[in-house]
């Protein structure tokens, strides 16, 4: 795992939000649900989505909600990173569920916010909702999927 020097030094952009363990990701925007999707032999057929009026976001109960977090990332080659939700919103009964960065990554992050309490839940853009966690890889490829530069 990379400390605060190096990754000072890989992502310069996330400066201000580095951790003596990993970099601070801040909300953008939250998205809800609006059709059905699909994984079928691979071929992904995403739900439509629909941005929810912010900056002030209320996080229905029992709900879950898609969010974009506020800048690109690009994730260099030779390095992963793994996404942990920030203890304030595990404390609230608020989950942040993600997937593995890999090397080579480039672009807007899209993580599940779940409230699993039973009173709603008030979030705000700019709010730090998960931390990014940076590890090496030693002879890795480089990511090329679908989601890459969205």
């Amino acid at each position: 795992m990379l400390g605060e020097k190096e990754l000072i030094k890989l992502f310069p952009d996330f400066a201000e939000l580095i951790q003596p363990s990993g970099i601070d990701l801040a909300l953008e925007e939250v998205f809800i649900q609006k059709s059905s999707g699909s994984l079928i032999d691979n071929e992904k057929n995403l739900p439509n989505i629909e941005s929810l009026d912010g900056p002030i976001y209320t996080l229905k109960s029992k709900t879950a909600y898609l969010a974009t977090i506020d800048r690109k990332i690009k994730i260099p080659k030779g390095y992963a990173m793994l996404y942990k939700p920030r203890s304030t919103l595990l404390r609230s009964f608020v989950s942040v569920q993600t997937a593995v960065g890999d090397p080579g990554f480039i672009g807007t992050l899209m993580f599940l916010i779940y409230n699993h309490g039973d009173y709603d839940y008030k979030i705000k853009k700019g709010d730090r909702i998960a931390q990014g966690v940076v590890f090496e890889v030693k002879g890795s490829g480089e990511y090329s999927g679908s989601y890459q530069e969205k």
